[in-house]
């Protein structure tokens, strides 16, 4: 059973509407959603070959995702990740979660901004000190655990080098988040994991 009491199938619509909800205003707004090269949904912004960084989490064995990281867990938790390869310059760090191959895609699980340059891991539940919270495709500011299809999914988790602190209040936009961080991007790293709906 899923921790908000909300049938799967029900939890799967309600994201459905939500994305064309999204997706609607996206377009009255004149910004694009499908993926950009630099690995961000249409900001508008063009970034040209970022520096590669690298992204891992001890936490993934053979790239599956846990079950308490998903809707089936007991609580909200994200999972722990680490990263290195942030290039000079780096005045900050984003990570955005995601999935490009929900029914209206993508589908923002969460953004987080502000991250301090010299920070290369969040830890499991927490926060980094100073970092802020965009709110997702639910319309929420934290992390919102996935609820895989019956048939399995894939997740990607992306981080970001920026040249630049944002400075963007906590709950901003989706939209205003991604066109910010894509427009300070110099630097990206990307773990792509799956997970199905079944409980162990």
């Amino acid at each position: 059973m899923e921790r908000t009491g909300i049938t799967r199938r029900a939890r799967l619509a309600r994201r459905v509407r939500l994305a064309r909800r999204l997706v609607a205003a996206g377009g009255a707004a004149g910004v694009a959603l499908p993926l950009a090269g630099c690995g961000l949904f249409g900001s508008g912004v063009t970034v040209t070959e970022p520096s590669v960084m690298t992204v891992s989490s001890g936490a993934f064995e053979r790239g599956i995702m846990p079950h308490r990281f998903t809707c089936t867990g007991p609580k909200a938790l994200n999972p722990p990740l680490n990263w290195a390869g942030a290039p000079a310059g780096t005045k900050s760090i984003a990570l955005v979660v995601d999935d490009s191959s929900a029914p209206i895609t993508p589908y923002v699980y969460w953004i987080v901004f502000d991250i301090k340059p010299a920070t290369s891991a969040i830890q499991e539940g927490l926060l980094p000190p100073g970092a802020r919270q965009a709110r997702n495709s639910a319309g929420h500011a934290l992390y919102d655990p996935p609820c895989p299809a019956p048939h399995g999914h894939s997740y990607r988790f992306t981080v970001y080098a920026l040249n630049s602190v944002l400075n963007l209040p906590a709950g901003t936009s989706l939209q205003s988040a991604w066109t910010a961080i894509a427009a300070a991007t110099i630097g990206r790293g990307r773990m792509t994991v799956s997970a199905s709906p079944e409980v162990p």
